[in-house]
């Protein structure tokens, strides 16, 4: 008899996360520990990028401890784009989550992006900018506006109404938003607008929700040539558009 697939994945994209990924798992194994399904009730994919710390083996150990949890891999460095897509294919639960492995937001928020979906929404997005009260760790001021000024350019460059598409914290209704995932083709840090404009090119409902939120000293993106390539990517997609490669759902 076939096993019933869980309610809920959480998908970790991890490039060298070895000194935080153990941590985030703790927290996330005592979260849902505590809730009514327990940890049974999901998945959790680790996807490794090409790491060439002991990500993988750390996910593993793990593994043999939490069998809910699935270590998946890239085979190579691709991108946390392409490994949040990689382990959005390979869910089972009903909703997917993605989150860093630093837990910038931490794992609590999950209830409020969940509580969006129960509302009918088919993609709940953590947001910073909403209630900046929320935020209990701060990046430098130089990257906070260039933040603001990335907004910015995504609201101008898709049309898309956010206020923070870049946190890494989202929740989808996994069958409904398979679209989006089948149709992304930025696999770096580019990828959020382009997965929500895709959203709204198919329809699919969106909530914005305020989230806690630190910084982590230990991120990967280089505010200066990660920037650069991002501003790249908004035009890519509208590139894409022109060239018919985000067909439309057939009805």
């Amino acid at each position: 008899m076939s096993q019933m697939p869980p309610e809920l994945s959480i998908i970790i994209p991890a490039y060298n996360e070895g000194k935080r990924l153990g941590r985030g798992l703790s927290r996330i194994r005592e979260h849902f520990a505590s809730q009514a399904g327990g940890i049974a009730g999901i998945e959790i994919l680790v996807v490794d990028d090409g790491s060439t710390d002991d990500t993988a083996r750390i996910a593993q150990d793990w593994a043999r401890d939490m069998p809910s949890l699935r270590l998946v891999s890239n085979g190579e460095n691709r991108g946390k784009g392409y490994s949040v897509r990689h382990g959005m294919l390979e869910a089972r639960g009903r909703v997917a989550i993605f989150t860093d492995a630093d837990l910038s937001s931490p794992i609590e928020e999950s209830e409020k992006l969940l509580s969006a979906i129960r509302e009918g929404n088919d993609i709940a997005i953590g947001s910073r900018a909403l209630d900046r009260s929320l935020i209990f760790g701060h990046q430098s001021h130089m990257r906070e506006a260039a933040g603001v000024i990335f907004n910015t350019f995504v609201r101008v460059l898709t049309g898309l109404p956010f206020q923070d598409t870049q946190c890494g914290f989202k929740a989808f209704v996994r069958e409904r938003c398979l679209v989006i995932f089948e149709q992304q083709k930025i696999e770096r840090f580019g990828f959020d607008p382009e997965i929500l404009f895709l959203a709204r090119r198919h329809g699919l409902r969106t909530a914005e929700v305020p989230v806690r939120w630190a910084h982590d000293p230990g991120t990967k993106v280089h505010m200066i040539r990660d920037s650069l390539l991002m501003f790249s990517d908004l035009v890519y997609i509208r590139w894409n558009l022109l060239l018919g490669r985000y067909p439309a759902k057939r009805a």
